[in-house]
């Protein structure tokens, strides 16, 4: 993760592409808390449990003051079918484009498994405050309990 966008940095702000083909970027947010989730691939078993556990508390962070995006490399359209296949209340995004919001955050990296190197998305969630400055950072997250966690910070801010 890039130390260049720690707690009370500015949230870089590069669009992606909504399930619906629209764009989306954290400005559009601007006047009210976001909790931005980087996620590897839609329809793994970490990355549903997370989506559905944000899902489930959504309208708890929306009566906290807190917009949710849920964001992966993968299309659209695999948005679209990951959504209503587990009803997930959480909108999503795509930052398929080189250079986009995950590659300018430093997460879009060099990872391995078994023995094999490749890029892949690094689980990471940000906490930006309705000032677009980045208040808390989640690296590495563990699925487990991890909404909730998020959702107690959002409060406190």
């Amino acid at each position: 993760m890039s130390e260049t966008f720690g707690a009370g940095a500015m949230m870089p702000d590069i669009a992606m592409t909504t399930p619906e083909g629209g764009s989306v970027k954290p400005s559009d947010f601007a006047g009210r808390k976001l909790v931005l989730f980087f996620y590897p691939k839609d329809d793994t078993p970490g990355c549903t449990t997370e989506n559905k556990d944000f899902s489930a508390l959504a309208a708890e962070f929306a009566a906290a003051g807190t917009a949710l995006l849920g964001v992966s490399k993968d299309p659209p359209k695999k948005h679209l079918k990951f959504i209503e296949k587990h009803a997930l209340a959480a909108p999503l995004a795509s930052d398929a484009e080189e250079g986009g919001l995950s590659d300018a955050l430093g997460i879009w990296c060099e990872k391995s498994m078994y023995g094999r190197t490749y890029m892949g998305m690094e689980r990471t969630t940000y906490l930006v405050g309705a000032d677009g400055k980045i208040a808390q950072v989640w690296p590495k997250v563990k699925v487990k309990g991890h909404a909730e966690e998020v959702l107690a910070a959002a409060r406190a801010l």
